[in-house]
């Protein structure tokens, strides 16, 4: 089957490999990505979209592909002049390539362009090759109910305290998304997925990443109103992670980690849930009542394999 227009949603590094495999499995078709903003944060007076950023500078050829995150060729030298003079937080650096984004980010922002266009100016560089839309043009930041170690109380710290300066070793009681309700898809969501022949959900973290987009009102929705076909790729191979924190963040939700238990989480379109198919790796056992089960290389560990593992979903969503 050919596709004509495809929506993925994502977030970041393994949102973003994804992407470039939807990219090369689909030449001709246009692509909308809906990406995750619930980890946006400000700092040193800038606004920072790590994952807009990473599918950006991914698709656009700019990424470290060893870090999986920021430019390419960085250089640190106005992150170490913040340490000289001590300022906070000392523990999120920012790259002098980098920051060059977020200035430009920062002043549109402040001179009330929107979140998506301002993506769209800052894409218009890199040329990503689909369309980069964030979930939503209203600010919405994820917060970590966490227990302080130093009083035993538990507080609320933004979830890039607790991943970039923690590493996630805070036992998390909860994730708010602290915004989301008076939120709405931006400009553009709700009409590519009406349009779209096929909707993916890219191996992204299904608390934080997917999670934080679902929960954007109106666009579970505009989701499940698609004509198209729905398919999942697990981020979980045999019972652990690839890359990042799901496994710190699906206990809390009482979801088990295991590639069945994101699938039942999302749960079959057809008994109101999300999927119409499922992709899990070769060796995972997984059960999903209403789901079309498949099991494959989910691995992305070449540009043949990720092209090879969109390709495969792409094919789950296709009508016979």
């Amino acid at each position: 089957m050919r596709f004509v227009q495809i929506v993925v949603l994502a977030g970041g590094t393994g949102g973003a490999r994804f992407l470039r495999g939807v990219r090369a499995a689909a030449p001709e078709a246009e692509i909308t990505a809906v990406v995750n903003t619930g980890d946006d944060v400000t700092l040193h007076g800038l606004r920072i979209c790590p994952d807009l950023d990473t599918v950006v500078y991914t698709l656009g050829g700019g990424i470290d592909e060893e870090r999986g995150w920021g430019r390419a060729g960085e250089s640190w030298t106005v992150k170490e002049e913040l340490a000289a003079y001590g300022a906070d937080p000392a523990w999120f650096g920012l790259g002098d390539r980098d920051l060059a984004t977020h200035l430009i980010r920062t002043r549109m922002l402040d001179a009330g362009y929107p979140l998506s266009a301002v993506t769209a100016a800052l894409a218009d560089r890199w040329q990503p090759g689909v369309t980069v839309l964030p979930m939503s043009d209203q600010r919405v930041e994820t917060h970590v109910v966490v227990t302080d170690p130093e009083d035993g109380r538990q507080r609320a710290i933004h979830f890039q305290e607790w991943w970039v300066r923690h590493r996630a070793a805070l036992d998390p009681a909860a994730f708010v998304q602290i915004g989301v309700e008076a939120a709405r898809p931006a400009p553009g969501v709700a009409e590519a997925l009406a349009a779209a022949d096929a909707v993916l959900f890219a191996p992204s973290n299904p608390v934080v990443s997917i999670g934080t987009v679902l929960g954007v009102p109106g666009l579970r929705d505009a989701l499940l109103a698609s004509p198209a076909r729905i398919a999942g790729v697990s981020p979980i191979i045999g019972g652990t992670v690839v890359r990042g924190m799901a496994d710190r963040c699906l206990p809390v939700l009482g979801i088990e980690v295991s590639a069945e238990g994101v699938g039942r989480h999302y749960g079959a379109r057809s008994d109101g849930g999300l999927l119409d198919a499922w992709l899990v790796a070769e060796d995972d056992a997984a059960e999903v009542p209403g789901v079309d089960v498949r099991r494959l290389p989910l691995l992305m560990s070449s540009p043949e394999a990720t092209t090879a593992l969109a390709r495969a979903a792409l094919d789950a969503c296709a009508r016979g």
